[in-house]
């Protein structure tokens, strides 16, 4: 008996583990972050950001990141969110993103550091807006218990 779970069970929100790679998605945009914990009573996934990259339709197709817009987002507050909001990020994915961030000097990072944080807190609004479901859901959750 394996003790791992089945690929069909890995894409399921409730299977995310410690240091995994998800997204969260929104228009053109993709919020990469680790997992640190997901909560499964809650509902809601702790997350590490690391990178939200801009781009057009099909720019999260391997090798399109030149034409990307990227935030480095290491330094940033972690988050809780709805599990179900993120999807499991592929290592194609994530990988070319994060060389990315290593080819960027340091002091450039840095000089960004304010404007991206800006955009990752912009883009968390933008995602509350528009998935209200997702959160109210949480909030049922919660007075059910109580």
């Amino acid at each position: 008996m394996s003790h791992f779970p089945s690929p069909k069970a890995a894409l399921d929100p409730a299977f995310f583990t410690p240091c995994q790679i998800v997204y969260l998605e929104h228009h053109d945009q993709r919020l990469y972050a680790e997992v640190i914990q997901t909560v499964a009573v809650k509902q809601i996934c702790w997350v590490r950001p690391l990178v939200l990259a801009a781009a057009g339709v099909d720019a999260f197709a391997p090798g399109a990141i030149a034409d990307s817009v990227v935030y480095d987002l290491r330094e940033c507050s972690d988050l809780l969110l709805p599990v179900q909001l993120f999807r499991v990020a592929l290592d194609v994915d994530v990988i070319p993103l994060l060389m990315h961030l290593t080819e960027l000097a340091p002091e450039t990072q840095s000089a960004l550091r304010s404007r991206h944080n800006q955009q990752m807190h912009q883009f968390v609004r933008d995602v509350c807006l528009a998935h209200p479901e997702a959160f109210e859901a949480q909030s049922s959750t919660d007075q059910a218990r109580d």
